[in-house]
């Protein structure tokens, strides 16, 4: 039987016993105000909301060396490289560049697409782009927050998918804040949301063409000639997400909704972890947070012919807020940040952070599977029985309002039976029969006092799933 002194001592493990940030010093007078990260071999190109990009050579090594490859960009907030151009969308268009002649810096720079339009606002941030199929791309437009000095501009608060002959079609509207965009190992685009009106709390899901996210501000735009979109009608004001779903056309719920001050407040750029680079989080996703200061994971799992998964915490304590991730050659993860325009729990104001696995695999809550009578939970080690036996168990589920009150508190909140609990016999996963299961609301799965067959304490004991349908026995 696992002791309780065993237990206290297993408490003191923390996230930094299995990931590591290593700190980069940029030179004196670079403000890394990160918007856009692409690792190459092993340099890293750096691109910044104040219009440059930085080529830093040898930037795994102790002594990396910075030069100022393009500025004058305006706010490019993403960088993709195909063939001999590196392709970036500013405020107002899709760019690509390239340094012609090998000298170190941009010679050309073109525009692939533009079209959409601005208002003036300082909040039109435009994210991307990431590459789609035949040659084409993919990015989303901030809607503006206040004043609109040149009056209203179409297309805010959308999905773009620029073919390759920079002709473009909306494809999803309803966006908030989408601060990260990203195709998936499999070829499906992505996107993270902020809080905010009509966003009751941060989102991480697909695109989906033709679909509307919920937030109505751009959906005039749903009658323009280059839209795929309905138009999704008057949207009603102090319904709940899940009457939204049920009631206007085309909304789309979100695969995971990442409940607010419970992890992290604005999630951003995101990564897959395809290669196991964080060891037994492999084919999970990694997304950072612009106000936590910290990293959190999602899963996901197809239901009834789409995604939708869980949150957990994963590694917090970096020192500005997190907007763009990037592998580098080495399998550990760059973190560009910058906090200026909104407030962030790091210390730092912009930089550059490296977060390393240590190799060491921790006795965690792995991951979240939804089945017809419950869920099952994975460990990333086996459980000992006896503590599992006696562990305290808790399952509460909520939704949320949508409307245009700034965010959303839990709605219809609920604690669930557990009528049974079985670990496997691998001890690496339970199987939770859940009584009254409620599609299209958030469900916590909180675990106390468990153990590993080694005595350690689970690192992070929480995870919230996000049951869009109850899954079939087909499934």
């Amino acid at each position: 039987m696992v002791g309780l002194p065993v237990l206290l001592l297993a408490l003191q493990a923390s996230e930094a016993d299995y990931f590591e940030i290593v700190d980069f010093t940029a030179p004196e007078g670079v403000l890394l105000e990160v918007s856009g990260l692409l690792p190459s071999n092993e340099d890293l190109y750096i691109a910044t909301r104040r219009g440059e990009i930085w080529h830093v050579k040898n930037a795994l090594s102790k002594s990396p060396r910075f030069s100022l490859w393009a500025e004058g960009l305006q706010e490019p907030l993403g960088l993709l490289k195909q063939g001999e151009w590196i392709y970036s969308v500013q405020r107002g268009e899709l760019s690509r560049m390239r340094d012609r002649n090998d000298d170190g810096r941009m010679d050309d720079l073109e525009t692939v697409a533009d079209g959409w339009h601005l208002s003036g606002n300082y909040h039109e941030y435009a994210f991307g782009p990431t590459p789609g199929p035949n040659g084409s791309f993919f990015l989303t437009l901030n809607k503006p927050f206040g004043g609109e000095p040149f009056g209203r501009a179409p297309w805010r608060g959308w999905t773009l998918r620029v073919e390759e002959d920079g002709s473009w079609q909306g494809i999803a509207a309803g966006l908030r804040s989408p601060a990260g965009v990203k195709t998936s190992p499999w070829g499906e685009v992505f996107f993270s949301d902020n809080q905010g009106e009509w966003c009751a709390t941060g989102k991480f899901t697909a695109v989906g063409e033709g679909r509307f996210h919920g937030h109505p501000w751009g959906i005039d735009s749903c009658d323009l000639p280059e839209s795929i979109v309905p138009h999704p009608g008057e949207v009603p004001d102090g319904i709940t997400v899940n009457e939204a779903a049920k009631t206007i056309p085309n909304y789309e719920l979100p695969a995971v909704w990442i409940p607010w001050d419970l992890l992290g407040r604005s999630p951003s750029g995101f990564v897959w972890d395809k290669d196991g680079n964080f060891g037994p989080y492999k084919g999970q996703v990694l997304v950072g947070d612009q106000y936590s200061a910290e990293i959190f994971r999602v899963s996901l799992q197809k239901v009834a012919g789409r995604w939708q998964g869980a949150c957990y915490p994963l590694r917090s304590g970096l020192k500005a807020g997190l907007t763009r991730l990037a592998w580098a050659d080495d399998g550990s993860l760059w973190c560009g940040m910058t906090t200026r325009g909104w407030p962030s729990l790091g210390t730092a104001t912009e930089g550059l952070q490296r977060l390393r696995w240590t190799g060491k695999v921790p006795f965690d809550l792995l991951e979240l599977e939804a089945t017809n009578e419950g869920f099952v939970v994975h460990f990333t080690k086996p459980v000992d029985s006896e503590s599992f036996a006696e562990a305290i168990l808790n399952v509460r589920s909520w939704t949320y309002n949508h409307w245009s009150t700034y965010g959303s508190g839990l709605i219809d909140e609920a604690d669930h039976e557990i009528i049974s609990a079985t670990l496997a016999p691998d001890a690496m996963s339970a199987h939770l029969v859940v009584g009254n299961l409620r599609p299209g609301y958030v469900h916590e799965i909180d675990i106390e006092d468990i153990a590993s067959v080694s005595g350690e304490a689970l690192l992070h004991r929480t995870g919230w799933y996000t049951l869009l349908a109850v899954p079939t026995k087909s499934d």
